[in-house]
């Protein structure tokens, strides 16, 4: 599946091409498959590259197939708009595009590169997982562009992938006509080619293919976590950092093939009457997702496909075989909602401890200890904090554990607590992503000096992790590694950022306790 550079030099021209009307000056670079035209911002700063193809597009016989290399072509090609998003049905409703509209034709990538104040050398380069759940999301989305991150010295890549029945259909006819014998995770295969361009190709931007951080949030935080465990991205990345989740949890999980296989065949039979893939092939797209959206966003899971992933995250972890990399891992603080844990019942006392008898049966007495009820608003936050560990903390707690067990790398862990303005007052799931891209005004909010400062932080945070492997840097507080020997100390990010002893390890032990007894 890896598609390897050409022989030729990979060269940089970053020539100017002249100014236009609106003050945009032109630029291009030569990569591996021709020259492309990249744009500098009217303010001087940021030199970009939108909509790069990085593999080929998947349609007609590539659907459902690994990512192929790219056709090279000959001139020119613009590169200064988002490419299309990925097919997609559910969106979100914190989500906002910036581009032409969905498409089978999707696999493209985007590059930030400091233009103004640029250090010396080789740029330390950070590559970006969007979330959504592996069904919706894109990289054209103004909360996660890169233009602001990348003036603390380093080069921001973005990409699409696949998602969905596109990226994780698994079907027996698939896996026999693999030469792998695999089925289902393309999307992620999508992300191991990306990967393998930066690696090819990012010299010709200023950045150097041997300092690649990955980073992403929700699904693309559990796809950090899978790229660590997964052979065919090793030696491709030097550190990573994952923002809410892993997938080592209840809210995205790992199936078998064969599980995944016997779903896929399940929806091809109902909805098209068969398995031919040369007929599914030749479906448009967007019947083939109406379909796929009559059932529930997890049906076509990700899976342990003997060759992304040659078995679950949690043995290839345990067996210390993934990469041996410096991690950044954490979590928002109110990942979850006291709604989900009552089904509808009101939220009372009484009402809290029928559902933990429920749940939990003669683990209740333990649940309740460590998750009280003892009020009414005592209810709704520890029924908020039940559901956001269930949902994201214990998932991303128990990656890092494992990293910190069986690697030497060193680890580092944050709770993001800093609230977001009123309307909202909290920290809810994906809070954090402006903050750490340095673009608020992305989001109509009463934001404050405090809310830009923390923004501020966290954006030297990652970027030092990115350049050294250690977030710590000049005029940030100190952020101590995470290690049972300082006392599992964990990153407050917040106006008055400080590190303190993890107070809910008790909270993730406990459930990770009931984990392994399932």
């Amino acid at each position: 599946m890896r598609i390897h550079a050409r022989k030729w030099a990979v060269m940089v021209l970053f020539v100017m091409q002249g100014v236009q009307a609106h003050e945009l000056r032109y630029v291009t670079a030569k990569t591996a498959d021709g020259i492309l035209e990249g744009v500098i911002s009217p303010d001087g700063k940021v030199r970009t590259f939108k909509g790069i193809p990085y593999a080929a597009p998947p349609v007609g016989p590539l659907r459902w197939k690994p990512p192929q290399p790219v056709q090279p072509w000959e001139g020119i090609r613009k590169a200064v708009e988002f490419p299309p998003r990925a097919m997609q049905g559910r969106i979100y409703s914190d989500m906002i595009f910036h581009d032409s509209g969905p498409s089978e034709d999707c696999l493209y990538l985007n590059i930030w590169i400091p233009e103004a104040n640029r250090p010396e050398g080789k740029l330390p380069v950070m590559v970006w997982i969007h979330g959504g759940g592996f069904v919706a999301g894109a990289s054209s989305e103004p909360r996660q562009d890169g233009g602001n991150l990348c003036k603390k010295g380093v080069i921001v890549v973005s990409f699409n992938y696949r998602m969905g029945v596109f990226g994780f259909l698994a079907l027996p006819e698939l896996s026999k006509e693999s030469e792998h014998n695999a089925s289902g995770d393309y999307g992620l295969l999508d992300q191991v080619a990306a990967l393998e361009w930066v690696k090819a190709n990012i010299a010709a931007f200023g950045g150097d293919p041997d300092n690649v951080t990955i980073f992403g949030e929700s699904a693309g935080s559990f796809s950090v976590s899978a790229l660590m465990a997964s052979p065919l991205s090793k030696g491709l990345f030097r550190r990573a950092i994952g923002e809410s989740g892993a997938f080592f949890g209840k809210s995205l999980h790992l199936v078998s093939r064969d599980s995944a296989e016997k779903a896929g065949v399940k929806f091809v039979k109902a909805e098209f009457g068969t398995t031919s893939l040369e007929k599914l092939r030749a479906l448009p797209a967007q019947e083939v997702l109406d379909a796929a959206l009559k059932l529930p966003h997890e049906y076509f899971s990700q899976d342990v496909d003997g060759y992304f992933l040659t078995e679950s995250c949690d043995s290839i972890y345990a067996a210390g075989n993934q990469s041996h990399v410096a991690l950044l891992a954490g979590w928002n603080k109110d990942e979850g909602n006291y709604r989900s844990f009552f089904n509808g019942d009101d939220p009372t006392p009484e009402n809290y401890v029928k559902h933990a008898d429920l749940l939990f049966g003669g683990d209740a007495g333990t649940f309740l200890k460590l998750y009280p009820a003892a009020t009414d608003s005592e209810v709704k936050q520890s029924a908020s904090d039940f559901e956001g560990d269930k949902f994201i903390a214990y998932s991303t707690w128990k990656w890092i554990e494992l990293q910190l067990k069986t690697v030497d790398s060193p680890v580092y862990r944050y709770e993001f607590d800093q609230p977001l303005p009123p309307p909202v007052e909290a920290t809810p799931h994906a809070s954090d992503i402006e903050f750490v891209f340095c673009v608020l005004s992305s989001r109509d909010l009463p934001w404050t000096q405090g809310d830009r400062d923390v923004s501020e932080l966290m954006a030297s945070y990652w970027t030092n992790f990115a350049k050294t492997g250690d977030p710590n840097g000049t005029g940030v507080p100190h952020w101590p590694r995470y290690d049972g020997a300082d006392g599992y100390q964990v990153m407050h990010l917040q106006e008055e950022a400080a590190a303190a002893v993890d107070s809910h390890r008790s909270r993730y032990e406990f459930l990770d306790t009931l984990r392994s007894a399932r």
